[in-house]
């Protein structure tokens, strides 16, 4: 797991440097609910004026928040530290092996999930493309190196005091730097890929669709891509070596020679990643060490079995490229979920703009698992994977929207809103080393 930077705004929002962007890295969408201009963000509306029927909270002028959006992400944060901690007594909670999803696999498709929403609230209003642009460059950039200096491989040495990196070992993607290259693209999509024409335009959800074609377009661009590459690249044989006692290495020969196969051995996720990024500056610790196969204690970590394949000791990386695609789509799909706010005023209609789209990913995520064997898989960030886990997140998002304008709970709502921010920024600042030196 890892926590996430508290990336801010974009041309919309006011600048400031944070004061340690190193125990700021939590949650990839805080201050880019904060906006200069008059808005209720939860109406879309300049200077709309709202019953207590028809709001979720007061937003002031300035420093206007979202709070089923401030909830969420506390509550995902909070999440993060359950599943990193008590993960590794009680395996089922764990990350999956390989095929399959667990609590722990929710996490990073919902922060990305929020950073969409997010972004959709913070580029409302665009003054200058250019401008924008640049800051978001920026943003991403930082963040990638961030991530570069926590899980690249700075800290290699921490329990010999030894630190520095290795550059002939360097781990080139992570958790920082996939979370960077999916708030960029859909930053830029929002940026430029949407018509600047009156918002009263969007009247129903296939307007909704229309305004924002273009953005859906490249979800289906990037999708087909990634199902392209999945399930048609060639993968040939390959070999890797690992250290062992003293400064000997030991080789492996794994066998190939296929295509569209999507086990931990013979997957084009992990080709293309060997092959770009190079297999010593993967992840050494794959998911599937824990599989049947490969641990006698499975889900477990756990001693090798005698008839153990060749590849269980392989590099492996849970964020390596290909499947960084598939989460740059869960962000997009979170932005869609964020022009419901801005263009929908009234709470039924935004209810409907998100639970009939995160029905209907829920459903396309099953047929896909269960009719055609696309399996959920996180490690290789499958089409069904992506379409179970936004669904979910759009789920649970309408589900604390409705809650948290309750009149009944919203004093406690206050509270714990309050609260879910300290968990999201400050309150967890002293796991920020532990769980960002730990995988995703």
């Amino acid at each position: 797991m890892v926590m996430y930077e508290l990336i801010k705004g974009g041309e919309a929002t006011a600048a400031s440097k944070p004061n340690n962007e190193l125990s700021n890295a939590v949650a990839a969408a805080d201050n880019a609910l904060l906006s200069p201009h008059e808005d209720d963000i939860e109406t879309g509306v300049r200077n709309a004026t709202n019953t207590s029927q028809e709001k979720e909270e007061a937003p002031a002028a300035r420093g206007s928040r979202l709070v089923s959006l401030d909830v969420f992400r506390g509550l995902t944060v909070a999440l993060m530290i359950f599943v990193d901690y008590a993960g590794a007594f009680l395996p089922a909670i764990n990350h999956s092996p390989w095929n399959g999803i667990t609590l722990a696999d929710v996490v990073m498709p919902f922060f990305l999930f929020i950073v969409g929403v997010a972004l959709a609230l913070t580029y409302k209003r665009v003054s200058s493309k250019a401008i924008a642009t640049k800051k978001a460059v920026l943003r991403a950039m930082k963040l990638f190196i961030v991530g570069l200096i926590v899980q690249g491989g700075f800290f290699h040495g921490v329990h010999n005091l030894t630190y520095g990196v290795d550059i002939l070992r360097i781990r080139w993607m992570g958790i920082l730097q996939r979370i960077a290259v999916a708030y960029l693209l859909a930053a830029i999509c929002e940026i430029w890929l949407k018509n600047d024409d009156d918002d009263s335009d969007v009247y129903s959800g296939y307007s909704l669709i229309r305004r924002y074609r273009f953005q859906l377009l490249v979800s289906l661009i990037l999708t087909t891509i990634y199902m392209v590459l999945l399930y048609g690249s060639y993968v040939p044989d390959w070999e890797y070596q690992i250290p062992v006692a003293g400064s000997k290495t030991k080789s492996f020969s794994v066998k190939c020679g296929v295509r569209g196969d999507i086990g931990p051995a013979c997957n084009a996720v992990g080709m293309i990643d060997r092959q770009v990024l190079g297999i010593q500056h993967l992840y050494q610790r794959p998911m599937y060490e824990r599989t049947k196969q490969c641990s006698i204690n499975s889900p477990a970590s756990g001693p090798l079995p005698s008839d153990a394949p060749p590849w269980c000791q392989a590099p492996f990386d849970p964020e390596g490229l290909l499947s960084s695609v598939m989460a740059i789509v869960t962000c997009l799909i979170g932005l869609q979920f964020g022009h419901a706010i801005i263009h929908f005023k009234g709470h039924k209609n935004r209810i409907i703009q998100w639970m009939i789209p995160s029905i209907f990913l829920l459903v396309f995520a099953f047929l896909l698992d269960f009719g055609f064997g696309m399996h959920m898989n996180k490690a290789l960030y499958t089409l069904s994977y992506t379409c179970f886990t936004t669904g979910v997140a759009g789920i649970l998002f309408t589900g604390l929207y409705v809650l948290v304008r309750d009149p009944k709970l919203s004093t406690s709502f206050k509270h714990f809103h309050s609260i879910c921010i300290i968990i999201s920024s400050r309150g967890t600042t002293r796991y920020d080393y532990s769980l960002l030196m730990s995988t995703g």
